[in-house]
């Protein structure tokens, strides 16, 4: 079963997954700092995926895309601290540093070299998750400032990510879908991410590709898995979720209907 555990503070949170996967297309609104205690989670994007096991430790991007799977392995659970850095305590950490970042904005995950830093400020986290009660907000505070402290000590790069608060703005809608047509999110996140309405975007889509947004992706979809099964010389249950299902059964439905055969049919 996936839980999570969070004493009622979701800036800080213990991730568990004890199934055999857990899969979600994501976009996050805030900036994730992550240390994987056990097991494994690959992050697929648009260009690069990326594959962390026990002991990695990494920072993801706001306003990014992403497939994450978190498998158990070698008998143990997926389980992991999650810090959420949102943009308000960001903006408060660098004002009152009195610190103007020169660095350019970056949307790369960003995997960091095991440092005593990173191992004492997440050890300094398991306590909490044995709480009753909600954490103060004063030590969420400070956990939190700690964490920022932590990754410009480890990272002199990375205020071109937490010291970046800039909104997703009207993009081409036809070079992102093409990019990112293989994240299973609903129509209002990707009319968001391409900065529109849900009306605009259903309208400047049908105007790009002669089509409805719905049945668009699926046929892209499918011919990626297609692509994947054939040039690559995958299974099907190896690479539905990875292009945009939620299931193995209506994947190989929607290919059968589509192509004529099975997926399990291609050698």
């Amino acid at each position: 079963m996936a839980v999570q555990t969070k004493n009622d503070f979701n800036e800080i949170v213990c991730s568990v997954t004890e199934e055999k996967y857990y899969k979600d297309d994501l976009f996050f609104d805030y900036h994730s700092f992550v240390r994987v205690l056990s097991g494994e989670m690959k992050v697929i994007q648009a260009d690069k995926t990326y594959v962390f096991g026990s002991g990695s430790t990494f920072l993801y991007p706001r306003n990014q895309l992403c497939t994450v799977i978190k498998y158990p392995l070698d008998g143990r659970p997926y389980r992991s601290i999650v810090m959420t850095l949102k943009p308000q305590r960001l903006e408060d950490f660098y004002k009152k540093q009195n610190v103007i970042s020169s660095q350019s904005p970056s949307s790369q995950i960003k995997k960091f070299a095991p440092s005593p830093l990173l191992d004492s400020l997440f050890d300094s986290l398991l306590p909490y998750f044995r709480l009753d009660n909600q954490l103060p907000e004063n030590l969420t505070a400070l956990k939190i400032e700690e964490a920022i402290s932590v990754l410009r000590a480890i990272d002199k790069d990375v205020d071109g990510i937490l010291a970046d608060f800039s909104q997703p703005g009207k993009i081409n809608l036809f070079d992102f879908m093409q990019k990112n047509y293989m994240f299973n999110l609903s129509l209002e996140k990707f009319s968001y991410l391409t900065g529109r309405s849900l009306s605009a975007f259903n309208r400047d889509f049908r105007t790009a590709f002669q089509t409805s947004p719905q049945k668009w992706l699926t046929k892209r979809r499918l011919a990626l898995a297609k692509q994947k099964l054939s040039e690559e010389k995958r299974k099907p249950v190896d690479v539905y979720l990875e292009v945009g299902f939620e299931n193995l059964s209506h994947f190989s439905y929607a290919f059968k209907k589509q192509y004529g055969y099975a997926p399990s049919e291609i050698s």
